[in-house]
């Protein structure tokens, strides 16, 4: 008799992926949908998904279908996202209900937005915002109400003004302090 060879089989790597998968999807149609809720799955949770009858989920129906945890949304940038998919662009942190800013439309928590793009005030070393009146003095940017004189507090604002060691002074004590 002739023996009988098994039928080959294709190995679980050459199986198609979810990426593999929507590339055979037209291009405007290739943004991976939680089959739940109908919520884009952001790129980075693609990885890491699970598929429910060849479907994706999302990792907020994931946890809410298969835990305890309730399901939490906020709003934001005129969209809904699940309160673990409005992430900073920066450390890919949800922000959840805390002040964020944008930049370039995308969205940056406090902390990530000054370190990247703001200025700080060298007086108080807190942000100079949008809208603040500051000035630039000695090589540094300061709030207009900081720039002061460090021995007696007067605003050297618009003043003739001296500094030792990036210290601004007034007149009054630019010759009798040392610093």
């Amino acid at each position: 008799p002739v023996p009988v060879r098994p039928v080959p089989q294709p190995h679980p790597k050459d199986e198609d992926t979810l990426v593999q998968m929507a590339e055979h999807i037209p291009a405007g149609m290739r943004t991976p949908m939680c089959a739940h809720c109908n919520m884009v799955i952001r790129l980075e949770f693609v990885l890491q998904h699970i598929m429910i009858n060849s479907l994706p989920l999302c990792l907020f129906c994931i946890h809410s279908l298969f835990s305890d945890g309730c399901p939490e949304v906020i709003n934001a940038l005129k969209q809904t996202w699940h309160v673990y998919c409005f992430m900073c662009a920066a450390c890919q942190q949800p922000i959840r209900n805390n002040t964020f800013h944008l930049e370039d439309g995308e969205p940056y928590c406090e902390q990530d937005f000054y370190s990247l793009f703001g200025t700080g005030c060298h007086g108080c070393e807190f942000p100079i915002e949008a809208g603040d009146k500051f000035l630039e003095a000695l090589g540094y940017n300061w709030h207009d109400t900081c720039f002061v004189c460090v021995v007696c507090c007067a605003s050297l604002e618009g003043q003739t003004f001296f500094s030792k060691k990036d210290k601004p002074l007034c007149k009054k004590h630019a010759h009798t302090v040392k610093i």
